[in-house]
């Protein structure tokens, strides 16, 4: 089920625009939040089963992405976190969340914020602290968004990339999926506020918040993700901090879309144990 491209999808209004999701299914309440740069559509492989598994899933874009709106000043982790908090709020959560990449940091930072409405995390390539690079590392790849992801060839330059980072297996839809995200790049104040959120993005409000998670946490690494200097030593360290992690063989960073045949049972055998738990407010939701 493509997420994206249908007309069937719903506005959460935030203030400075609206941020877009779409919606099926019934029972408790799973949300979906993509990466940088991508869209609901990376959650394609999940979605279906999902549904029939019994969940009411939502899919949704981040700021100035896909359908949202692209009137927003404020992007990053905390301006998703928030969204998400308002989203699960709407839909009379609380939810599991799914996040991918800085979707899976913003998850960890709405969950530390509002442990009353988060039952559990399920995080593929996340992104839950700045890494080691130094200040002077990081001020000089903004200079670099501000050139690569600027027009006529930023849609082009993030089509590159994000094929690149998909290192090992690809999704049969890999093609398919770029050309949309190019595509939609392409519209008038896309680039623009995807640079923005380049610009602004930064994981270290998130590390010190973790202490403050209480959901459950499954994590997925793909063992060939360039986004993380040690693959390994990332999960052994997510997993220091009492998650389960699986370290997913012949993917890169986006396991979730990449390695469907792992996670998408994986994610479900978490789903029900939740469920099997009776977790208050979540598992009897209808």
């Amino acid at each position: 089920m493509n997420t994206s491209t249908t007309q069937d999808f719903r506005y959460l209004d935030r203030p400075q625009g609206r941020v877009a999701y779409s919606l099926d299914g019934a029972g408790p309440l799973i949300v979906a939040i993509p990466g940088m740069g991508d869209l609901r559509s990376s959650y394609r492989e999940l979605v279906a089963p999902l549904i029939d598994a019994g969940y009411r899933v939502a899919v949704m874009d981040l700021r100035g992405h896909g359908d949202s709106d692209t009137t927003f000043s404020a992007h990053g982790d905390i301006a998703t976190g928030q969204d998400l908090i308002a989203l699960v709020e709407k839909l009379d959560g609380p939810a599991v969340v799914l996040g991918n990449s800085m979707g899976a940091a913003a998850a960890a930072w709405a969950a530390a914020e509002r442990p009353d409405l988060f039952a559990g995390l399920v995080l593929y390539g996340p992104l839950l602290r700045e890494g080691s690079s130094s200040r002077l590392v990081m001020t000089t790849n903004r200079l670099l968004y501000r050139i690569v992801l600027a027009r006529p060839w930023g849609a082009r330059f993030w089509a590159g990339y994000y094929r690149s980072i998909n290192k090992g297996t690809r999704a049969p839809w890999l093609d398919e999926h770029i050309a949309e995200i190019t595509a939609t790049l392409r519209k008038p104040g896309r680039l623009r506020s995807f640079r923005d959120l380049a610009l602004q993005l930064d994981h270290s409000v998130v590390e010190p918040r973790l202490i403050d998670v209480k959901a459950p946490i499954r994590a997925f690494v793909g063992e060939l993700d360039p986004d993380y200097s040690d693959p390994r030593a990332e999960s052994e360290w997510m997993a220091n901090l009492g998650a389960q992690v699986d370290l997913v063989s012949d993917s890169g960073h986006y396991p979730h879309a990449q390695r469907p045949d792992i996670t998408v049972p994986a994610t479900l055998e978490f789903l029900a144990a939740l469920r099997d738990e009776s977790v208050v407010g979540w598992a009897t939701r209808a």
